[in-house]
């Protein structure tokens, strides 16, 4: 799926010279690669303000903490009476229990079949029930790299003031929707540079952007513990700052992001291609009665592809095959959020959200990273051709 020695060869020096200048200083934790690092990646999304954190999963909680959602200094309840954000049930489980975590209520609304993203029809809905008087937040996710139809999302916020708009871009740093890049199309986003994402550390790390001050100032209180001067502890936060060295690694590979994103894009129109010319589909397959599925790019959307990924006709199958073979792949995500052991007590139950459910057991992700060689793309799509022939 991924080989990181490609792109660590290419930056080994450049990399190794970063880690070695913060050793130098001493200065390991919120220091001036942190600081840096912040200014350069608020101004690549667009936004006055970003504040590294420890994870991606942290920045998800300190960006619904910092606008006021939810009891950041409480433990989760899913009382149906607790205030509400409303995401999709098709992500990483981050996504709801990021909501808990700072004391609110995951309420799900099914995606739209062609993105894998948050529909908003559906969010509507949810907002028009009465479990809408409690939501304070939709989180849409921008998931495999794609936005979400934040135009939509933002035609919702006019309609009922208070509501808030919170992304989830853990996978989009890069993306665009309408040419405003993700992490400034809400109140606030987070994303992830765990080291498989498009944009990647050596290990955890994550970031929180906002052009609100409010919230800007609030989560860099609680990334440390929630004081605003040494030892005065105004609430309760957490432990979740950025250290330099990973600030400094990310700094150099921001860099070459641009770059990087274009290639991805010029790897998932070589995908396309080869599926179309090998026979087993075409652009007008939607369903995988008819054969494979290929990703769709909304035209107002301009997506990184964190991930290629395909509804495949008999998918466990299809990915036992290619294991077999040695051709990594991954299922992003087997088991709806709704439908997790550890939520329960949400109360959802199966086919309350169809899409979410019937993506689950169609998604496959194919191996996607600036480095991939077209040979290598024309061994997976041959090893797919040979599985369905």
């Amino acid at each position: 799926m991924l080989d990181f020695s490609r792109q660590y060869a290419i930056l080994r020096q450049e990399i190794l010279d970063a880690i070695a200048a913060v050793c130098d200083s001493q200065k390991f934790v919120l220091g001036p690669q942190v600081a840096a690092f912040e200014a350069a990646s608020a101004l690549a999304c667009g936004s006055a303000f970003g504040i590294g954190c420890a994870s991606g999963t942290d920045a998800l909680w300190l960006a619904l903490a910092a606008a006021g959602i939810g009891n950041s200094s409480s433990t989760a309840t899913c009382s149906e009476q607790a205030p509400a954000v409303v995401t999709t049930p098709f992500s990483f489980f981050a996504s709801a229990s990021s909501i808990l975590r700072a004391g609110a209520r995951p309420i799900f609304a099914d995606i739209d079949p062609r993105t894998f993203n948050l529909s908003p029809a559906s969010v509507a809905e949810v907002l028009h029930s009465p479990a809408g008087r409690y939501v304070k937040a939709v989180m849409p996710v921008h998931l495999y790299g794609q936005c979400a139809d934040m135009e939509a999302f933002a035609a919702l916020q006019r309609d009922h003031p208070g509501l808030l708009l919170i992304e989830d871009a853990a996978q989009a740093f890069g993306a665009t929707w309408n040419g405003v890049p993700a992490g400034s199309l809400g109140d606030a986003a987070a994303f992830s540079f765990y080291p498989t994402k498009n944009l990647s550390a050596f290990g955890d790390a994550g970031l929180v952007t906002t052009s609100n001050p409010a919230i800007a100032e609030r989560a860099r209180s609680l990334r440390a513990h929630g004081m605003t001067r040494r030892y005065y502890h105004d609430e309760v936060g957490w432990n979740s700052r950025l250290d330099s060295i990973q600030a400094a690694v990310l700094s150099v590979k921001l860099r070459y992001l641009p770059e990087w994103n274009r290639q991805r894009r010029d790897l998932a129109a070589r995908y396309d291609s080869l599926f179309e010319s090998s026979g087993l589909t075409s652009p007008k397959v939607t369903s995988t009665q008819d054969g494979v599925v290929l990703p769709y790019t909304d035209p107002r959307a301009t997506p990184i592809f964190h991930q290629y990924v395909i509804r495949a006709p008999r998918r466990d199958a299809l990915r036992d095959y290619l294991t077999s073979l040695q051709i990594g792949s991954e299922i992003y995500y087997p088991v709806p959020l709704h439908l997790q052991a550890a939520l329960k007590d949400l109360g959802y139950k199966p086919g309350d959200f169809p899409e979410a459910e019937r993506a689950a057991v169609e998604v496959l992700a194919l191996p996607m990273y600036p480095e991939l060689r077209l040979d290598e793309q024309e061994t997976v799509v041959a090893a797919i051709r040979a599985f369905y022939a």
